[in-house]
């Protein structure tokens, strides 16, 4: 193969892998500023098989996918959480809230997680998110919130819930909205736009925590250039700069679109999510990862 041909057949590739980055980006987007959930569990699996592609081995390649997700989800949450702090003002309170205690229990669920068999609470997360998928989708007026009208966020359920998502986000390695957006809705009386715009504030938090502990663990141990630990800053400029406006623009969206819609959209993201904490994963076998 000559010289020309192969400059050609890396360009390419290059090319290939730059629009596949950019079609996360903004699929990244569109989840975080229509629906509050970071993307996460879309962004690790499509970065991994694109970096195990170009022959990085499996272990750094997910550490790098887990690392540069969370760094991507900080802006790009923000963006949409501004959008939305300009529409509801009463969001960005409850979100700090939820988001300091958030970390913390990242923290302990990330301790934990090396330590506990965390199949069994896969599986009972994995059933838990397929109901309640099933009862955002039928909506009828029986759904959980009428049983917990009088249940108000206060420093209280804040710690609580606060604490249990975040723990749940750092055991599991899942985004802490699509577990957090069902508990505003159902416990704590909050409407699907209010939820959305409290847990991108809330992501936006624990993802930076997160994040950061990627950048110091891969400090030196990462060998590949153009990263800061296990953030790899190509993937992050290039899917940053279509999820960030993305997001903005998005979550003008929500107020476009009927409450009924928005949580039937949800309930599918969720469903699916549920069903891959099972076991049963629709992108593994499309993409063969």
């Amino acid at each position: 193969m000559s010289v020309n041909l192969r400059k050609s057949r890396c360009f390419e590739i290059f090319l290939e892998y730059v629009l596949f980055l950019i079609f996360i980006g903004i699929f990244v987007g569109v989840s975080a500023g229509l629906l509050g959930i970071g993307g996460g569990f879309f962004m690790v699996p499509l970065q991994y098989f694109l970096l195990t592609s170009m022959g990085i081995d499996s272990n750094l390649a997910l550490r790098i996918s887990i690392g540069t997700s969370l760094a991507v989800i900080t802006p790009t949450a923000l963006s949409g959480a501004y959008n939305h702090h300009q529409n509801l003002k009463n969001i960005l309170k409850p979100g700090i809230l939820l988001g300091i205690f958030g970390i913390i229990g990242g923290i302990l669920g990330a301790l934990t997680s090396s330590h506990l068999p965390s199949h069994i609470l896969t599986i009972i997360l994995g059933v838990s998110l397929v109901i309640v998928a099933i009862n955002m989708f039928i909506d009828k007026d029986s759904s959980l919130t009428n049983r917990f009208d009088n249940l108000k966020l206060s420093i209280y359920t804040a710690s609580f819930f606060g604490t249990l998502v975040g723990f749940s986000s750092g055991l599991l390695g899942i985004g802490g909205g699509i577990i957090l957006i069902p508990i505003l809705v159902f416990f704590l009386d909050f409407s699907m736009r209010e939820s959305v715009g409290i847990s991108l504030i809330f992501i936006a938090l624990t993802a930076f925590g997160a994040a950061a502990t990627y950048i110091i663990t891969g400090w030196g141990i990462n060998p590949i250039i153009y990263s800061l630990g296990y953030v790899n800053l190509v993937n992050f400029a290039v899917i940053a700069i279509f999820s960030i406006p993305t997001a903005y623009f998005s979550a003008k969206l929500v107020y476009k679109i009927p409450e009924k819609r928005l949580k039937q959209i949800f309930a599918i993201i969720t469903l699916y999510l549920g069903i891959k904490l099972l076991g049963l994963d629709p992108l593994s076998y499309i993409f063969g990862f």
